[in-house]
């Protein structure tokens, strides 16, 4: 609930403000020490948004409004802040994102989305989903067993064709693993609900309201100053 409320108040901020930036990158960089991360891995991981700094490395050239001159180029002004605002934006949500994976339980993320009021099948989908990840995963390891018992090589362009087999061979054993645990559950008295992941009341919300508190008390005083 902290990173959603986190990465809510970055995105609503607007990316003319370069002071209150600068002090959102400050606190993730806190966090990570805090959480105890190498900044090499959290480095490698967010490479992940490189297609996103590439598409907005174009968007300077694209765009209506004052032109502003750079190395001999001539660039919308306009264009430059959107695309200065996906790179921040991104990187911030990319990184708190990071953080909350290595630092956070998949059991307290799905209790998260309890507290936060998130649809009751949308919750049940994730939780079956990181439940049955690596049931299926394994499936797949058997198949892949099985393949190369009968002789089978992978040779590029060639093995697609069994490749292909095997993905659709692997869906059609998931969807009917499905409907068997579905029936299991009727009979077990399913109604559409889960039991809840936690009936605790929340006690940490003063703890979980830190973080979203300072990116916001950073977004409305900078904002103010500058």
């Amino acid at each position: 609930m902290s990173a959603l409320l986190f990465v809510i108040v970055v995105v609503a901020t607007p990316i003319q403000n370069l002071v209150a930036y600068s002090l959102f990158f400050l606190i993730l960089l806190i966090l990570i020490r805090l959480a105890k991360l190498p900044y090499r891995t959290v480095f490698i991981r967010s490479l992940v948004e490189i297609p996103f700094v590439l598409f907005a490395l174009l968007m300077p050239f694209f765009g209506t409004g004052p032109k502003v001159q750079f190395l001999g180029l001539e660039l919308y002004e306009a264009g430059i802040w959107a695309g200065a605002g996906i790179v921040a934006k991104g990187t911030i949500g990319v990184i708190t994102a990071i953080i909350l994976s290595a630092s956070t339980s998949a059991r307290e993320i799905l209790i998260g989305l309890e507290k936060l009021r998130v649809p009751a099948p949308l919750v049940s989908i994730a939780t079956f989903m990181l439940r049955y990840l690596n049931v299926i995963n394994d499936e797949l390891g058997r198949m892949k067993i099985a393949r190369e018992s009968r002789g089978f090589e992978e040779r590029g362009l060639r093995s697609w064709r069994i490749l292909a087999q095997t993905v659709g061979a692997l869906f059609i054993r998931s969807y009917e693993r499905g409907e068997r645990v579905y029936l299991a559950m009727l009979s077990r008295g399913y109604i559409g609900a889960m039991p809840k992941l936690s009936d605790e009341k929340d006690s940490k919300l003063a703890v979980a309201l830190v973080l979203p508190g300072a990116a916001a008390l950073v977004s409305i005083t900078t904002g103010v100053m500058f």
